[in-house]
């Protein structure tokens, strides 16, 4: 193995550690859902959105609140609703009768960890001013536009079998989420230890253990993670195969209306590295490329009404895809 990549490995081993801390103080509280912890600290490491997608009661809330305490930062939850305003999102212009001025105030959006619980709840409107914040992070009040604090992180919730009164995410606002995790139903075991668990009224304390600098320090080092060309060349195979699949002897192509974004390739490069980071590893293996694909790539793949007639979603083109791209 090169010298360097060995040094940076001890270096990351070392490194990583708070990660492991965070993931430890979570854990005494919630039970199970390791892929999904997993995934918000590839999200918190790669500076990436997450967007979680499961029915009632499989501790998507209480993991991102569990998540926000072990972090000394600022957390904000935001409950979606049909009436919520931009203005209740962002914040507005404040009259001052005495001084005949405009003065900002500033909304909930204005933190380091926001969790948009059922944001599909919401209107157009208020998906949209929250766009320039996740995208560009920063917030536009009247005519003055304002930063937001690193780092900054979105981590949404949606239930996919309720949809009265719910509002499709418009493309454009999925695909600036880094990855769409689809949570599932906890093990007998687990859901055994959940009700052991949570089976009386007694509240668990949660540490605050991580400092913000600490992550953005974090973030720093994931990027300095070596990723060989051929693994770079691996990630644009799939990328690419998703939009024309005929190109790599894959026939799926009546099933694809549109492929992946090139955001797409960004943040798969991206979040392979921090799972590479979150493993102790200076080096990005084709492995975790395949890990993370799925995540990152079922909500920015449209299938036909040929697809859906046969009971074929997004998931089922990624697994195609990952199936039959050459691994490097």
């Amino acid at each position: 193995m090169d010298p360097r990549i060995l040094e940076l490995n001890h270096r990351i081993e070392a490194e990583s550690q708070f990660t492991r801390d965070i993931l430890e103080e979570i854990r005494r509280v919630v039970v199970g859902q390791d892929h999904m912890l997993e995934r918000l600290l590839v999200g918190l490491l790669a500076g990436g959105h997450v967007l979680l997608e499961g029915v009632p009661g499989l501790a998507k809330t209480l993991t991102v609140t569990t998540l926000a305490k072990t972090i000394a930062a600022l957390f904000r939850r935001i409950q979606f609703t049909p009436d919520l305003l931009p203005a209740d999102l962002i914040g507005t212009l404040v009259y001052d009768p005495r001084a005949g001025t405009f003065s900002p105030r500033k909304g909930p959006i204005f933190a380091h960890i926001i969790l948009a619980d059922e944001i599909n709840r919401a209107p157009a409107k208020v998906q949209s001013a929250l766009l320039e914040a996740m995208q560009e992070r920063q917030v536009t009040i009247g005519d003055a536009t304002y930063p937001l604090d690193e780092p900054f992180l979105v981590l949404a919730t949606q239930n996919p079998i309720e949809q009265e009164g719910t509002y499709p995410l418009p493309e454009a606002q999925v695909d600036r989420f880094m990855l769409k995790l689809q949570i599932s139903y906890p093990t007998k075991a687990e859901e055994r230890r959940v009700l052991d668990r949570m089976g009386i009224d007694e509240e668990i304390e949660v540490r605050s253990i991580v400092q913000p600098e600490q992550i953005l320090a974090g973030r720093k080092v994931v990027n300095e993670v070596y990723v060989d060309e051929k693994v770079k060349d691996y990630i644009v195979d799939l990328v690419q195969a998703t939009r024309t699949p005929a190109e790599y002897g894959i026939e799926i192509e009546r099933w694809i209306e549109y492929g992946a974004s090139p955001r797409a390739t960004i943040y798969l490069l991206r979040s392979a590295r921090a799972l590479a980071f979150l493993r102790g590893r200076g080096y990005v293996t084709p492995e975790d490329v395949k890990a993370m694909a799925p995540d990152v790539l079922r909500h920015r793949v449209i299938v036909t009404y040929e697809a859906e007639a046969e009971e074929v979603d997004s998931a089922a083109v990624v697994r195609r895809v990952l199936d039959e791209v050459p691994v490097p």
